[in-house]
């Protein structure tokens, strides 16, 4: 009989560095033996002959290069700097991982410019003009829980069967009345129909608010949805269970860039446990947190709750531990990671076109401004069929690598997590490693380098050396660490997914319109020149209906609590309008065919817009190239003659101004 928790003799590494097409390899086990000696090797970081634990500190050279400069001459690679002073809880895993890199931290900032700036709530806990940062702007505000749900149910209306990962959603208090009679119709249609519901406050986090009801009367109005919207989703009332109990996964994910769009995945994750064995919910225990609630900050509460050095057991552990006994009971766990991968790929193309109005809006296109990248965590549900279920999006999940311990009623001890810390410190320094600037200018001159080098055969063979030094140096930069941790899932599987970027070009079209650079909702001048440009309006859809569109629209969208910081039409409100238009334009196809339509006829009058606008701006600036050659020449020009062609000028410098801002 297996124990409970124990990890199967017959799962063996080897299993777990098998590839499934269209998801990550599992992760090889790295672990030394001796657990506790390989924690405090990764929190000293590398030794000079490499990672933690080869070496000796007073034994052997250093490698060459590192310090003192190089055979030849060559300077020394220049250390990272990373501003590590709003790190806030992800500090210490932070501080390991820049350990290990050898990259130069400020802990306190640092007047001249860094490298990479390491935040650890949102974009805007600093200034910054230059450099890299850990967020992208406005990515709080898109994973918020009625925001997510919005986004991903505009893809739920485009491609239903993909999009059917997550649970179906209202929005509170604005669905409140839909909410009661969907689920009235519903069970009139089938009696036997008993479901629960659960309620997650839009802006809750840790479990805060958290409750399930089996009746939408059941809804507590304790201090007034108006005042704390929510949503509310079925319940999914099959999880898979291990050891008699129902646990998550919380995946980490890094959006490397937005555009072009790069999403890698971790290989491994955390598997966290309700600490009371699981039943269907009933009237009698659907009050029972500890049951029904998987989040950590929760069931650390719990006098069951298990605190392990252990990776395969305890109340928090790895999810490749949970693959690997699936696995031994026949489970396809190939199958499992390409689905988890679908779903992971297919929630950020949901979110992206929204983020892209918000990024515009803080670093708009020609100002200066640093890039961005950021670490997601996914919390992901594995039903008894083993379909993974998207319960939510975490801007800032937890990057802590210890946790309190209760020794006495009120006195607690900081306790370091084995299993946090294995999984976090690697997330934390190959997101790095993936961004490490340093690379990124090799990668830019590396072209001009070898235009250089190409033009004579003894050029390229004088040229042979440095190279190989140079390759030398990339692969010294990584020496002594292990393989990456995080698998790039997008572009490489793009074609597999392309399809599904519809509301991405919608953006496109939104933001162009905009016009007011930093700001991220519509006016109506803007709307109207849309339609204009588009070539939308004619006989039946006069510009009058289109103006009465942009009113209703806008007036219900900001009537939900929409910011009222600025008036006019918000991304969620242009959607349903343009929706709206490809319905009316193309009555016969599916929704989806609709929307792709309307969007290529758009595009097609915007480009034919663009190309006239070209030549105009090219024949103005050769009459104006002809106006130069007649003055130097020494021809008299009549006023009329003169003026008229001051005009074509100043023509010409605004159309040129356009076509730069274009």
């Amino acid at each position: 009989m297996e124990p409970a928790g124990a990890l199967p003799r017959s799962c063996s590494p080897a299993l777990e560095a098998a590839e499934p097409p269209g998801s990550p390899a599992l992760p090889a086990e790295e672990r030394p033996p001796a657990a506790a000696a390989a924690q405090e090797a990764r929190r000293r970081g590398p030794g000079p002959q490499g990672p933690a634990g080869r070496g000796t500190r007073g034994g052997g050279g250093r490698a060459p290069g590192r310090r003192g400069g190089e055979p030849g001459g060559r300077a020394r690679r220049p250390r990272v700097t990373v501003d590590s002073s709003k790190a806030k809880t992800s500090l210490e895993a932070l501080k390991i991982s820049l350990r290990q890199l050898r990259w130069k931290e400020f802990p306190f900032g640092r007047r001249l410019p860094c490298d990479i700036y390491w935040h650890g709530v949102s974009f805007h806990d600093n200034d910054i003009f230059s450099g890299q940062v850990n967020k992208f702007p406005g990515m709080t505000e898109m994973v918020r829980k009625i925001t997510l749900s919005r986004a991903v149910r505009t893809m739920q209306y485009l491609f239903p069967l993909e999009y059917n990962f997550y649970p179906r959603s209202w929005i509170l208090p604005d669905e409140s009345s839909f909410f009661e009679k969907e689920v009235r119709m519903m069970k009139d249609r089938d009696p036997s129909w008993k479901p629960t519901f659960i309620v997650k406050p839009d802006g809750g986090c840790q479990g805060d608010g958290i409750y399930l009801i089996k009746d939408p009367s059941d809804i507590r109005l304790t201090g007034g949805l108006q005042s704390r919207p929510a949503v509310v989703q079925e319940y999914i009332c099959k999880p898979l269970l291990v050891d008699k109990l129902k646990f998550d996964i919380r995946l980490y994910v890094l959006l490397k860039s937005l555009e072009p769009l790069e999403i890698y995945i971790a290989k491994d994750g955390l598997s966290r446990f309700c600490t009371e064995p699981y039943q269907e919910p009933t009237l009698k225990n659907l009050h029972q947190v500890f049951m029904h609630l998987t989040n950590y900050s929760l069931n650390i509460h719990s006098g069951n709750f298990i605190h392990s050095d252990n990776v395969n057991t305890g109340s928090k552990r790895t999810f490749s531990s949970i693959l690997c006994r699936l696995s031994s009971k026949g489970v396809d766990v190939k199958k499992v990671w390409s689905d988890i991968i679908s779903l992971v790929i297919k929630t950020i193309i949901a979110l992206t076109p929204e983020l892209k109005v918000y990024y515009q809006s803080d670093i708009p296109a020609g100002k200066p401004g640093p890039t961005c990248f950021q670490i997601l965590g996914f919390d992901i549900l594995l039903m008894k069929n083993l379909k993974p279920m998207l319960l939510e999006v975490n801007a800032n999940p937890s990057m802590r690598i210890e946790h309190e311990q209760e020794l006495s009623p009120g006195v607690f001890e900081i306790v370091p997590s084995p299993v946090d810390e294995e999984v976090k410190v690697a997330v934390i320094r190959d997101t790095l490693r993936l961004v490490d600037p340093q690379k990124q200018k090799k990668k830019d001159i590396q072209p001009q380098t070898l235009e250089h080098v190409s033009d004579t055969k003894e050029e390229q063979m004088d040229a042979g050396p440095p190279d190989g030094l140079e390759h030398d140096a990339n692969r010294n930069a990584d020496a002594g660490l292990p393989s990456l941790c995080l698998k790039q899932v997008f572009p490489k599987y793009a074609k597999q997914f392309n399809y599904l970027r519809l509301v991405d070009r919608v953006a496109a079209l939104f933001i162009r319109f905009l016009g007011v650079k930093g700001t991220t909702k519509l006016g109506p001048t803007g709307f109207r020149t849309f339609i204009r440009n588009c070539k939308l309006s004619n006989s039946n859809f006069s510009m009058a209906s289109v103006d009465i569109l942009y009113i209703d629209i806008t007036r219900r969208w900001n009537s939900m609590g929409i910011d009222h910081k600025e008036s006019g039409m918000c991304w969620q409100a242009f959607v349903e309008a343009f929706f709206c238009l490809a319905q009316k334009k193309y009555k016969s196809l599916p929704l989806h065919e609709q929307v792709a339509s309307l969007i290529d006829f758009c595009e097609y009058h915007l480009a034919v817009l663009d190309e006239k606008r070209l030549v105009c701006g090219r024949g103005i600036v050769e009459r104006r190239n002809a106006l130069v050659t007649c003055q130097t020449d020494g021809l008299q020009l009549t006023p009329a003659a003169h003026t008229s062609l001051l005009n074509s000028m100043a023509t010409a410098n605004k159309l040129a101004d356009y076509r730069n801002h274009q």
